[in-house]
């Protein structure tokens, strides 16, 4: 998993390697690995000689990285000009070694350009863009390049305006995100949680980090972990000689109703899909499941489904007095439980906290923001990481916040993303999947944690797979989670 760090974790480490280092090296590094990153861009739109780069620069350190870079790409034969956005306060010793390299300053944003710097403000910024600063950036869409196609948008190690630390947007007065639009991030020696959570990470495009000898430096604890498709190949459970459909995992599920058959199918679809070796349904759409499912062992409730090492308990199961007590069998059960959609309903009023609290097992709750703030009485909010923690620990449970960046918080303090989400899973029945293939996970005996990550990260890379064959329903998604995952093989 690729560490996240905050700001003042990665404001320690530089000043921490800076003492090592003789002056200016540090943002010499980072300014040669963004040129070299522009150089690769340049090279997709007819290459680096004769290409226009506008470099938009700040008064602060993240200003003195773009003009190093803009020097290189002047001695490699670019046309680079930049417009510094307070006159008299760009960095000093990056304005001399550009204007050596032959580059200029302008008042005025061009009309013309293929690639643009966007070095307004770095890691310490805060509020959003000033609205000098959100004039320019509205009028970069209107920029061309030498292919009369829209310039390509490169930030300085964030996109300027957005909140560093909790991956928030701050808006104007009438609502309007304050932070520029990005096709690439260079990140310079650390990920920073708004390039990979929140609303801001949509505003970072691609993301690449450039190695400056941070890392070493770097201590504590960081902020989140972004799962990746080693995480997955790895952590996922494997079959070996021994293996037979107990030692594999039996989960149980306790979802659906006579109204909502499709979200037992879904979620029983999604569980098959996972590495146990069998499923136990248990529920008043036994009917249902078996016609789509023949292998599921059906039952009509909780307590006569027989031994299972996990539960997946809500999704579609209604609130009524047989839900609540089959959510209570199922908080009775000492086995992992995940508690999706209905299951969290049931929880609001409090009557079963003391069933919540006296479990040894693991929790595994699954909310959509409406769901949480109904548990919460508040929505998530700016801080998507921080209210996911929050949650955790209230509840001493894991806790999945689904979302198009899904974070994952434990009552310890650890924080996941996953990376893989996409707008396409915003469709109903979805996460009835999405909890099946999570419980399966869990009976296959993954820590709640690693699976609930796991389980979010094949979950996107399936509804990117079925968005490739046109608009995705639910039981699309169930379908492509089988060639997802056997590329674990």
């Amino acid at each position: 998993m690729r560490s996240v760090w905050r700001v003042g974790d990665v404001r320690a480490a530089e000043a921490g390697l800076m003492e090592t280092l003789p002056a200016g090296t540090l943002m010499r590094r980072a300014a040669a690995g963004l040129a070299r990153r522009c150089v690769l861009l340049l090279a997709d739109r007819g290459g680096v000689y004769g290409a226009r780069v506008l470099l938009l620069v700040g008064s602060g350190d993240n200003g003195g990285d773009t003009l190093y870079a803009g020097a290189h790409l002047a001695r490699r034969g670019a046309a680079v000009v930049a417009l510094p956005l307070v006159p008299g306060r760009a960095h000093a010793d990056g304005l001399a070694a550009f204007r050596a390299a032959g580059g200029r300053t302008v008042t005025e944003l061009p009309t013309r350009a293929d690639l643009v710097l966007d070095g307004i403000v770095g890691i310490g910024g805060t509020g959003g863009l000033r609205e000098s600063a959100q004039r320019l950036v509205d009028r970069l869409p209107q920029i061309t390049g030498r292919d009369g196609e829209r310039a390509t948008v490169v930030a300085v190690d964030v996109p300027s305006g957005v909140a560093v630390d909790t991956g928030h947007l701050p808006r104007d007065a009438a609502g309007r995100p304050g932070a520029l639009r990005a096709d690439v991030t260079v990140a310079f020696g650390a990920l920073k949680p708004a390039l990979v959570v929140g609303e801001a990470a949509a505003y970072a495009g691609q993301v690449e980090l450039v190695d400056i000898g941070l890392t070493p430096w770097l201590r504590g604890t960081p902020a989140l972990r972004v799962t990746e498709w080693s995480d997955v190949v790895d952590g996922w459970p494997r079959l070996g000689p021994a293996s037979e459909k107990y030692t594999r995992g039996v989960v149980g599920l306790a979802t659906g109703s006579a109204t909502y058959p499709g979200a037992a199918v879904l979620s029983v679809g999604g569980a098959l899909a996972g590495p146990t070796g069998l499923v136990r349904y248990a529920g008043s759409a036994a009917a249902e499941v078996l016609h789509h499912y023949p292998s599921v062992i059906a039952s009509g409730r909780v307590a006569d489904a027989g031994r299972v090492q996990a539960w997946v308990c809500g999704s579609g199961l209604g609130t009524g007095e047989e839900a609540t007590a089959e959510l209570r069998t199922v908080l009775a059960a000492p086995v992992p439980a995940v508690l999706d959609a209905d299951a969290l309903t049931m929880l609001v009023d409090g009557s079963m906290a003391d069933r919540l609290r006296g479990r040894d097992a693991p929790i595994v709750v699954t909310p959509h923001d409406r769901e949480y703030a109904r548990l919460c009485g508040e929505e998530p909010g700016a801080d998507r990481v921080g209210a996911t923690l929050r949650l955790a620990a209230w509840m001493n449970a894991v806790v999945l916040l689904k979302g198009d960046r899904t974070v994952v918080g434990t009552p310890s303090g650890q924080a996941y993303v996953n990376p893989t989400g996409t707008p396409a899973l915003a469709t109903g029945g979805t996460g009835d999947v999405l909890a099946g293939l999570l419980g399966s996970l869990l009976a296959a005996g993954l820590p709640a944690e690693r699976a609930a990550a796991l389980a979010a990260y094949a979950h996107g890379l399936a509804g990117r797979e079925a968005a490739r064959h046109g608009p995705v329903t639910a039981p699309d998604v169930a379908a492509a989670l089988r060639p997802v995952l056997a590329g674990l093989a």
